[in-house]
């Protein structure tokens, strides 16, 4: 109970200091951040990926996904952005419909905005100007693998083929590779921005625990809960609105809502939960909780040595987590100790990368039990990245379903190694029966 007790004064202690420092309703830092990720991360993943040029296609309505990260965002009839890397440098071009382009300009986000007359078209604007140049390759939207690199229509692919001609159009290359480079690293400002959003989420959880009265509390009421304080501190849902938080004090249900189940002592509840800030950031948590039954001051001795093990879990993928490793070997450090603690097959990836969605571009740290694991666990980590990862541990409860306890935290890849977003849990939470 003493982990309790400090629990209780640190919620009120950091609820005063929360309600003096975020102000969601000041200048979001997001247009000094996108400038700087344009002028200084873009260029290097550009590089990174072979690229000459990168054309992206913005419109309102049905917008690229990627439109606020170069500022076409306010984009109504189509507009045409193009990043350039030659020997002249880095440089940016935006082709925009005459309606936008002088506030476009204003922005200052990119070095030249071309505005096009009424029935004139950015996208051919923009081909013609390719033609004039002769990069050898450019990039375009479209990927099978990735959705964040996949804001091309195919109506509009063709119509770029058809401006080009056949011989330039084949210059055109997936920007999946250039995506994947830009958006996994995140600034130092951003890391501090989701380490903000990360101490909330564990923060209302706690908070939410401490409202649980057994027998009568249900997994909705928990999720309720949540939601009261995401609307109190007018931040948005860090994922699917429906399904956040996921709320479980049963057998597993994957990805879901919270139901009408009544929390019972001898329960494990499961919150996993997540908030954006600045309608940009994204964070990604779980915490646990034990129901002690009548006449319980801790948790037995299986559920205790269940909540070691997944605890060890997640701190054995920490201590993997260093540049240069790939994903799938974040994973398997994992796997060696659930094995040694005879868990229960585990389906999810130990991790994912966790930033401007919840599960967001980069290496995905898992696939290590896969004969086929998927390319992006392949990829190696680097620092400035972001990840959310679980420690696992599985069992079969008395009616049969699987439980997992799968605490999940938030760590940045440094230099050297990794470093906890915010300090991870290390003790399962304890509700006593009576409230």
């Amino acid at each position: 109970m003493r982990t309790l007790l400090l629990s209780l004064i640190l919620i009120f202690t950091c609820q005063s200091l929360w309600a003096d420092e975020l102000d969601l309703d000041a200048d979001s830092p997001w247009p000094d951040i996108r400038q700087k990720r344009i002028d200084t991360l873009l260029p290097t993943a550009m590089q990174g990926a072979g690229i000459d040029a990168w054309l992206s296609l913005c419109r309102e309505n049905n917008n690229d996904p990627l439109a606020e990260h170069i500022g076409g965002e306010n984009a109504g009839g189509t507009a045409a952005i193009l990043f350039i890397q030659d020997e002249d440098g880095f440089r940016s071009i935006a082709f925009s419909p005459i309606g936008e382009a002088t506030a476009l300009a204003e922005l200052g986000i990119h070095q030249r905005v071309v505005a096009i007359p009424r029935g004139g078209s950015a996208l051919a604007a923009a081909a013609d100007f390719l033609k004039t140049r002769d990069f050898q390759r450019v990039a375009v939207n479209t990927s099978a693998k990735n959705a964040q690199a996949d804001g091309m229509s195919f109506s509009q692919y063709q119509t770029l083929e058809t401006e080009l001609g056949a011989d330039y159009a084949q210059r055109l290359v997936s920007s999946e590779e250039l995506v994947y480079q830009w958006l996994a690293i995140k600034l130092p400002e951003e890391v501090d921005i989701m380490r903000r959003a990360a101490e909330l989420t564990s923060l209302w959880q706690i908070q939410a625990y401490q409202t649980v009265i057994p027998g009568e509390s249900t997994d909705a009421d928990i999720a309720r809960f949540l939601k009261a304080r995401m609307a109190e501190y007018g931040v948005k849902d860090g994922w699917a609105p429906d399904q956040n938080p996921t709320v479980n004090s049963g057998a597993d249900r994957g990805h879901s809502h919270a139901t009408d189940k009544v929390i019972m002592p001898g329960d494990v509840i499961q919150i996993d939960f997540g908030i954006k800030l600045y309608h940009r950031w994204v964070s990604d948590i779980q915490r646990f909780a034990y129901v002690l039954r009548p006449g319980e001051e801790a948790a037995p001795e299986d559920i205790q040595s269940y909540w070691l093990a997944a605890r060890d879990g997640g701190i054995a993928a920490f201590r993997a987590m260093k540049p240069g490793v790939r994903g799938i070997d974040v994973d398997a450090a994992q796997r060696v100790l659930m094995k040694r603690n005879k868990s229960e097959h585990v389906m999810w990836s130990t991790g994912h990368p966790v930033g401007y969605v919840a599960h967001d571009t980069g290496p995905n740290l898992g696939g290590s039990e896969s004969e086929q694991p998927r390319p992006a666990a392949l990829r190696e980590l680097a620092p400035g990245m972001v990840f959310a990862f679980d420690g696992f541990h599985a069992w079969t409860l008395d009616n049969g379903g699987q439980k997992t306890i799968s605490v999940e935290e938030m760590a940045v890849i440094t230099k050297t190694g990794a470093e906890y977003l915010i300090p991870p849990q290390r003790e399962l939470i304890l509700i006593k029966s009576g409230g």
